[in-house]
């Protein structure tokens, strides 16, 4: 299972007076975001960041935030 998979997201459509841009966060992950022109390519980013917040906690001996219960 990969860590987007752990925790929740949620995605929103920006409108076009902020650039129109899909961006996506973990509610979990405070900060944690990906941004995109498409919600594919906001997903894929989001993937990655996910993977760097985690690796930047890890690196700190800080322990992942514990992911909400689903829903």
């Amino acid at each position: 299972m990969t860590a987007a998979a752990t925790y929740s997201s949620v995605i929103e459509k920006l409108s076009a007076e902020k650039g129109g841009y899909y961006v996506v966060r973990f509610p979990d992950v405070p900060g944690c975001l990906g941004v995109g022109d498409t919600s594919e390519g906001a997903h894929a980013d989001a993937q990655k960041a996910l993977a760097a917040c985690l690796d930047a906690l890890k690196a700190i001996d800080r322990p992942p935030p514990t992911p909400a219960p689903a829903m």
